[in-house]
């Protein structure tokens, strides 16, 4: 009999579920819509809604696995495995009931109490980001349990859990524990990332009991199982294997094929990252986080470029009137170097291969021969040229390299980067699938898993363009320099 993987997405936006057969097909999905609270600088959401949605998600998604297999049924699910947001503050009663809305990962409210740590652990900032992996700031989950305390007395009295990814709170639902794994704990601020281990005397500088944060476990983890109470609520059979699952950028990096130094994997959505893998985390570099991988050995290494799609939609509604294939037509018309115009692209200020977040773009090289193909594909360049920079920080140069987001459905930005790095890029056409294939692959035990399903088309370097780039590369290096030294 064919067995299945129930996987959960918990995404800001919405939950999205999908049942994985062993092979890697996507059965049946489903998705539900989600509500964000805002209020000024707070981002908030009601976890109880995070909730009602993925029951609804999981009753729509087994009603439509009946109609792809008529002999269907629950009992073959081998587990639920789910990926999330990660660096929540989730705060739950001795009912696992929440206290209070959960205050998000894009929530900074905390500096005060970020700045007061700094004071109070010895060895300060330096010394947090050594054992932490990651920068001390007031969007950590760690300072803003501090904020909580501070400003909420009240509502931090009843606390008994916290927990920091939206998915553990959906666990703690379907199994009634409450867990969570080391890569989406390692955004927490309060996690020894070394030994993937909370860090007590951390915790005690922060003024914050140790015993509140949930239990630690790899991403493939048997947690616990399906109550009776949630099957009622789901339709999942009640024993059901519940799996600790894995923080949302744990995911897409198991997903995008990169589980060693030297594999990279750039996200070109509206903002974008660059992901590896390394046998220590990345404490030198702008913007870095870093993350426990757990689902294999080593540290997930991601650094954040602010600036990428966000780039192509803004020039292709400025000089496209938002027409994306006549954005497309009009950057094929310009070729490599764009006729000596160039874009520094940073839109919205940046965090990497630089940190400024008062830096704003330009460009350069303008002339009466300028077309709007010459200042759509500089745009393009420009976002290339700022991961090529960032791609040169890296310590070990590059043996593969993959790209996902909505960026890859531009062929001509394909092959840019690909020339641009000097290296084959290899585009998945279904990216979409790839996380929840990787989470079921954790399901079945099937490393090979996400391979095996992969459709890629893979981008070669062109040997003209590559000498233009090169050309041309030092021009853009000194961009910055010059327009950071301006008034913004």
């Amino acid at each position: 009999m064919r067995k299945y993987a129930a996987t959960f997405d918990a995404g800001t936006t919405a939950i999205k579920g999908a049942l994985v057969d062993e092979d890697g097909r996507v059965v049946a999905s489903a998705s539900g819509d989600l509500d964000l609270i805002v209020d000024g600088d707070a981002r908030e959401q009601d976890p109880n809604q995070w909730w009602h949605a993925f029951r609804d998600v999981a009753r729509a998604m087994l009603r439509d696995a009946v109609q792809a297999d008529p002999d269907f049924r629950a009992d073959r699910i081998r587990g639920i495995i789910c990926s999330g947001q990660m660096q929540d503050v989730i705060a739950l009663d001795a009912d696992l009931r929440p206290v209070r809305n959960a205050i998000l990962y894009s929530d900074g409210r905390a500096d005060e109490q970020a700045a007061a740590i700094a004071e109070t652990y010895p060895g300060g900032e330096r010394r947090f980001l050594a054992a932490v992996g990651n920068r001390l700031e007031g969007c950590l989950p760690l300072p803003k349990l501090m904020w909580l305390r501070d400003r909420e007395p009240d509502a931090f009295a009843r606390i008994v859990h916290v927990l920091i990814s939206s998915k553990d709170y959906l666990v703690a639902r379907l199994a009634g524990v409450t867990v969570g794994d080391v890569a989406a704990c390692s955004t927490a601020g309060a996690m020894d990332i070394r030994t993937g281990r909370w860090d007590t005397e951390l915790c005690a500088a922060a003024g914050i009991d140790a015993t509140l944060l949930p239990e630690l476990h790899r991403p493939q983890d048997i947690v616990g199982a399906v109550t009776a109470a949630a099957a009622e609520a789901t339709g999942f059979a009640a024993g059901t294997p519940v799996y600790a699952g894995i923080g949302d950028a744990g995911a897409t990096t198991l997903a995008s094929g990169v589980g060693r130094p030297g594999q990279y994997n750039i996200n070109l959505g509206t903002s974008g990252w660059i992901a590896t893998v390394s046998n220590e985390p990345f404490v030198d570099k702008p913007g870095a986080a870093n993350l426990r991988f757990g689902a294999a050995g080593g540290y997930v290494n991601a650094v954040p470029f602010l600036n990428a799609g966000d780039v192509h939609r803004w020039a292709v509604g400025l000089l496209a009137d938002g027409d994306y294939d006549r954005a497309h037509a009009l950057i094929e018309a310009s070729g490599p170097g764009a006729n000596g115009v160039l874009c520094l692209p940073y839109l919205v200020g940046e965090r990497f291969p630089v940190m400024n977040p008062t830096v704003r773009g330009a460009y350069v090289g303008l002339s009466p021969a300028t077309t709007a193909g010459d200042m759509l594909r500089a745009a393009l360049e420009g976002v290339a040229f700022s991961i090529r920079q960032g791609m040169e920080s890296f310590d070990v140069p590059p043996a593969s390299i993959s790209l996902i987001g909505g960026g890859a459905r531009e062929t001509s930005w394909c092959r840019i980067l690909a020339s641009m790095l000097r290296h084959p890029v290899e585009v998945f056409a279904n990216a979409d699938i790839l996380p929840a294939v990787a989470l079921a692959s954790l399901v079945f035990n099937r490393p090979d898993l996400v391979a095996a399903v992969a459709d890629t088309t893979t981008y070669e370097p062109d040997e003209a363009a590559e000498r233009a780039y090169a050309a041309v590369y030092p021009r853009f290096a000194a961009l910055y320099p010059a327009v950071a030294t301006l008034r913004q």
